[in-house]
């Protein structure tokens, strides 16, 4: 296992493993933790009573987050003719139909966030090789494949975030900066814990919210009850 380095350790030395914090706690710890000298990144990461072996079993969604996410997202929208029109004047960053796709098919890959409209989705397909295992292909389930254009770009704008079990599990999320207020991590921590809740398959048994942790980009992760995440009568 690699070093960590001093800071690190240090940090470490705060955090009671053994022990299961209160979200308000464990976030104002990683705020008082955060010794980097960039704004570093709150990551949320929950490990779900599921089988994503199963297709009845995955966990997938998004969720704008109350205070966003602290970060500029560079949106590219696959469109054309007056869709195209309407993505540019909704904000996004890239728009571009065919010459877009081989662009990207030749390597470029500046953008965060990719929206298409449905019928540009025969041609975005081509490139499910190279934005797929980037997270980056458009999907209707995340609302990124639409005509609605005005509604996807500034939902991303806004701070959208999507939410999807890896073959263990797990869901990792972004809640926003170290900057925040306390309360806004707060909020923004509970609306993904709640979006995560609602999104629990039918065919999940048992205990569906198992382990919850929050840490900085750099810093150690603290954990949180899973009893108390779910807790959302604050």
């Amino acid at each position: 296992m690699t070093d960590r380095g001093k800071r690190y350790q240090d940090a470490r030395k705060e955090v009671d493993r053994s022990r299961l914090y209160d979200p308000e706690e464990a976030l104002g710890m990683i705020k008082s933790l955060s010794k980097a000298k960039f704004d570093e990144t709150v990551e949320l990461a929950v490990r779900l009573g599921v089988n994503p072996k199963h297709a009845d079993q995955q966990v997938r969604g998004s969720v704008v987050l109350p205070h966003g996410t602290g970060r500029a997202v560079r949106v590219l929208v696959f469109a054309k003719g007056d869709k195209a029109k309407e993505a540019e004047s909704a904000g996004a960053d890239v728009v571009g139909a065919d010459e877009l796709v081989a662009k990207i098919q030749e390597g470029w890959l500046e953008f965060d966030v990719a929206v298409a409209t449905p019928d540009m989705m025969a041609s975005v397909g081509k490139l499910g090789k190279i934005l797929g295992p980037r997270g980056l292909m458009p999907n209707p389930k995340s609302g990124t494949v639409t005509f609605d254009l005005q509604k996807a770009i500034g939902d991303i704008k806004a701070g959208k975030v999507e939410f999807r079990t890896d073959k263990a599990g797990n869901i990792h999320v972004p809640i926003g900066k170290v900057s925040f207020a306390a309360e806004r991590l707060q909020d923004n921590f509970y609306t993904v814990i709640e979006a995560l809740i609602k999104a629990k398959p039918p065919a999940a048994k048992g205990q569906y919210i198992r382990a919850v942790t929050v840490s900085s980009t750099m810093g150690p992760g603290v954990k949180i009850g899973p009893q108390k995440a779910a807790d959302l009568g604050r």
